[in-house]
């Protein structure tokens, strides 16, 4: 008999006649060749036994839980305001997956955190919002984390990418606070945290390409017993057709003020044509807008500094001038830290000098609070300032976010938005947003508006017989129109009640028309308003919720999903007032009542959307 004729120790009859129909068909040399390469196999199995992976960063030895890279889990964490840390997401995704590694994407709000015990390799994409604060999604992630019921991690490997704007003083903060915590639970680094500025895309791409290689070469060391050579990736992230660096044209069709005569502030109903674009979008989304400056401002700007807007200035690797620049490409009017710093500087007023450091935190806010960057460039002179010096302190311009106020079923081709223009008084000066003052005062119809998507899956409609409970004061009303304007095009059968506050009912009832033929039709189940200075005591949207509260736990109870929209304040307002109507209604305690909101958000029955 031949060699191949007997059966080797704990084969299968599969496994042998695999070998034995292999075996007929290689050469001499082929055979010699395979039996090497099954030797080294062995010694590979032998020498990871237990399993390690050296650590290229900080020369710890990590055991593999698992025991090998195939059988380890990648997942992609992302805590986002604007959308941005989900796109990063989706291109690492993608970067990992073209190297035949799987990866899962999971925004922090749908995350369990005591999923962490089981994860191997966690890369996580994170934004901060305001002074060193997670995205409200990721709250409940942070808290957990940082939290004593945080489980030791010592079996975890991590990445940390952060995205921020330098111009805060706590810079990246949030991501900052997860590489730290997850260090202090055990796990290990895999590549080191980058901190992104507002233009984050080139950062975010080669630590994409750091993290791709670093997997790379783990899962080469597994099966092959040795390094993989390094290989420089540099994966682009891939942007959708139209975003906020390629912006739609949109043609403006209508703008009007709605608001009535005599109302204390000024809110217009805008109306462009997304025709042609290929936009698409779902009700709750909103409209990222990218403004310009007012000329007039750039005007006064340049004036003050002594400078021309034919003088040169250097963007990237654009040169333009500078009158382009501050119109278009940087944000002029409030000043930030990195321009007070970059003042002092240039200028070496003991003033500026002073608001200078980590201590000056309060000072410098209210400093900025009553001086926009032109009061500052005049108080603080600064004769024969080059313009790259200047623009140095300044930040790029920001896209501004409007939630959507239509639905595409029922009005194609077109984004309505609700905005409520920002008009005040500094330093005997009229001022204005600068987004909102370039919608109302510079856009007209026959004009174009620089647009697109930004989804917001964290504020949809649930199914179309499901109740909805919606809450919202002055312009967090846009949403809601859009949710009644699809559920009327889908004929949706759902019981639907509204509660909206604004300042006056004859100046400030928004969509009042609208919202009263909804009732008569029946589309709208019921309505309630609160109008805060109509009366001689105040009366907001969460005063008509506590009158109401029997009813508000009756649909509660009953399966409604429940909606709020509008300033930031108002939020706490509202969950407060919530808590109440539990406790009164459902004779809940307040833990009981704080775990019943807490179960309708997670399951996606209580959603927020604050500006």
């Amino acid at each position: 008999m031949t060699v191949f004729d007997f059966h080797g120790p704990g084969l299968t009859e599969e496994q042998w006649r695999h070998i034995s129909e292999l075996a007929g068909t290689l050469s001499t040399e082929q055979a010699l060749w395979l039996s090497g390469y099954f030797a080294g196999l062995d010694h590979r199995k032998r020498e990871l036994s237990p399993s390690t992976d050296v650590r290229p960063h900080d020369g710890r030895v990590h055991e593999l839980a698992t025991g090998s890279l195939e059988t380890r889990t990648i997942t992609i964490l992302f805590g986002s305001e604007t959308g941005n840390s989900a796109d990063v997401a989706s291109a690492l995704q993608e970067s990992v997956g073209r190297e035949g590694l799987e990866a899962v994407v999971a925004d922090m709000a749908d995350y369990k955190p005591r999923q962490l015990r089981s994860e191997s390799d966690l890369l996580i994409i994170t934004s901060t919002h305001g002074e060193g604060e997670p995205p409200a999604t990721a709250m409940d992630f942070f808290e957990f984390l940082e939290s004593a019921r945080a489980p030791h991690l010592d079996d975890l490997r991590y990445a940390v990418l952060a995205l921020g704007d330098s111009t805060y003083d706590q810079y990246c903060e949030a991501g900052k606070r997860l590489d730290r915590r997850l260090t202090e639970l055990g796990a290990i680094r895999l590549v080191e945290r980058v901190d992104c500025d507002v233009d984050y895309e080139d950062s975010a791409s080669e630590w994409i390409g750091a993290v791709t290689q670093e997997l790379k070469r783990s899962r080469d060391r597994t099966s092959t017993g040795h390094h993989a050579p390094d290989i420089a990736l540099q994966p682009r992230i891939t942007k959708r057709i139209v975003d906020q660096r390629h912006p739609f044209r949109a043609s403006v069709i209508d703008n009007i003020v709605l608001s009535g005569r005599g109302s204390t502030k000024e809110t217009r109903h805008i109306e462009v044509s997304i025709e042609g674009s290929g936009l698409k979008f779902e009700p709750g989304d909103a409209l990222g807008v990218i403004p310009s400056n007012d000329p007039s401002l750039v005007s006064a700007l340049l004036d003050a500094l002594g400078l021309s807007s034919d003088e040169e200035v250097s963007i990237g690797d654009r040169t333009v001038g500078l009158g382009q620049a501050l119109t278009d490409e940087y944000e002029i009017t409030v000043g930030s830290t990195r321009f007070v710093n970059q003042w002092a500087e240039l200028t070496g007023a003991d003033d500026l000098v002073a608001l200078r450091g980590k201590e000056q935190v309060d000072a410098r806010s209210e400093f900025l609070f009553h001086n926009h960057i032109i009061d500052v460039v005049r108080r603080y002179p600064m004769p024969g300032v080059r313009p790259s010096a200047f623009i140095a302190g300044l930040r790029n311009m920001r896209p501004r976010l409007y939630s959507v106020a239509s639905s595409l079923s029922l009005v194609p081709d077109e984004v309505h938005l609700t905005v409520g223009a920002v008009r005040f008084e500094l330093n005997g000066e009229p001022r204005s947003g600068v987004a909102t003052g370039y919608l109302a005062d510079r856009v007209a119809p026959t004009g174009t508006v620089p647009v697109y998507i930004q989804p917001n899956p964290r504020f949809r409609l649930p199914a179309d017989d499901v109740p909805i409970l919606m809450i919202g004061a002055g312009t967090g009303v846009a949403p809601y129109r859009a949710f009644l304007q699809e559920r009327e095009a889908r004929g949706a059968s759902g019981r639907s009640w509204l509660v909206f506050g604004d300042r006056n009912f004859h100046t400030d009832f928004l969509y009042q028309t609208e919202w009263q033929r909804w009732l008569k039709d029946g589309m709208l189940t019921r309505m309630q308003v609160a109008f805060s200075r109509d009366g001689r005591t105040k009366s907001y949207v969460q005063h008509r919720l506590k009158e109401n509260a029997k009813d508000i736990y009756a649909w509660l109870e009953e399966g409604a999903s429940l909606y709020v929209c509008g300033g930031r304040e108002l939020a706490p307002a509202i969950h407060a007032t919530l808590i109440d109507a539990l406790k009164q209604e459902g004779k809940l305690s307040d833990v009981s009542a704080a775990e019943y909101l807490g179960t309708m958000q997670s399951t996606g029955r209580y959603q927020v959307d604050v500006y």
